[in-house]
């Protein structure tokens, strides 16, 4: 048997790589070999570890929807906590991830000033941001974690998943803002940022979500 040590595993961007029985304290160990400032993400479920490097055009995605998700609870005046991609995990479960990016947004307060989280006495995050294809090894683990819902972007398209039960199901509206018309929103705002540029579209993103607010009043 040929054993490797982490660091002789070099993940390209764009790529992932998949390690097979993998146990949780062995789990552990690598999440603190990996540390914390780093540019690789981790799923973690049922003993298959899921380590994915992003492309730069992945983090610029994520940062534009976070910045649209904050405009939007900003402007409904909604409190929330963003906790970013923290590693979520729970050794009871099995599972851990590390999502592009989440919110608290009912249970914000709990999370004020938090800078561990326990999931044992901790609430899941409300919301959380994937971009590109989410594996079958991230889906698991949300589902274990029971994180309510999932945006998931690709290609130009976001598309919003709610667990109910034991599953995912793809849905038109978000639990979150239920009053607004998410998914092409959002979609064609991200595209807009490509050709116009952040601050535009950002500007362009607030003016938006007044005009929507202004139509439900």
């Amino acid at each position: 048997m040929v054993t490797l040590q982490l660091r002789q595993i070099r993940v390209p961007p764009g790529q992932r790589i998949l390690l097979e029985d993998i146990n949780w304290q062995e789990f552990e160990a690598i999440l603190n070999e990996l540390g914390e400032h780093r540019g690789s993400r981790v799923a973690y479920s049922q003993g298959t570890l899921e380590i994915m490097v992003p492309l730069p055009e992945h983090e610029r995605t994520k940062v534009i929807i976070g910045d649209l998700v904050k405009i939007l609870l900003d402007e409904l005046d909604i409190y929330w906590e963003s906790l970013g991609s923290t590693t979520f995990k729970r050794e009871d479960m099995t599972a851990g991830i590390e999502p592009d990016d989440c919110f608290y947004i009912e249970n914000y307060r709990q999370m004020i000033g938090r800078d561990r989280i326990d999931l044992r006495a901790d609430p899941p995050p409300d919301l959380a941001i994937e971009i590109d294809v989410t594996s079958k090894t991230q889906l698991s683990a949300y589902k274990a974690l029971k994180i309510p819902e999932i945006w998931r972007y690709e290609k130009g398209n976001l598309e919003i998943n709610l667990l109910q039960g034991e599953q995912y199901v793809k849905s038109q509206t978000s639990l979150s803002f239920p009053n607004f018309p998410v998914v092409e929103g959002i979609s064609q705002f991200v595209e807009m940022s490509r050709t116009t540029g952040t601050t535009t579209t950002l500007r362009a993103f607030r003016k938006w979500v007044k005009e929507q607010r202004s139509r439900l009043q």
